[in-house]
């Protein structure tokens, strides 16, 4: 069981969600985040005075997946993500020891699927 976390931009939302349901992976949780990178920020002026802006807008998307899946949900986050400009995100794949559905009490690939 894995859990894959990615941050992409949030005009790419629909796109990623619409691979990951062309992929058959329909749940996710997705929210909106702040954060800067290798992409820097930018200079804004308010009133007169210039202001850094360095969090930028993101979204966080986290999809729970048996293994067989991991691999298929991470080439359609990159279809719909990609622009090939910086800023276009991160993923992250990290293991889950335990998941519980706590509606039937499933534990593992059970309780994921």
């Amino acid at each position: 069981m894995k859990l894959v976390t990615a941050y992409i931009r949030p005009e790419k939302l629909n796109d990623v969600k619409e691979a990951l349901g062309d992929a058959d992976i329909k749940k996710m949780s997705v929210t909106n985040s702040l954060g800067c990178g290798q992409q820097g920020g930018y200079t804004e002026t308010y009133r007169g005075v210039d202001m850094q802006i360095n969090l930028l807008k993101k979204v966080r998307i986290e999809i729970a997946l048996n293994e067989d899946y991991v691999e298929t949900a991470i080439n359609a986050i990159i279809k719909g993500a990609k622009t090939g400009n910086i800023g276009d995100g991160k993923i992250f794949v990290t293991d889950i020891i335990r998941c519980i559905r706590i509606r039937t009490e499933e534990e593992g690939e059970k309780a994921i699927g």
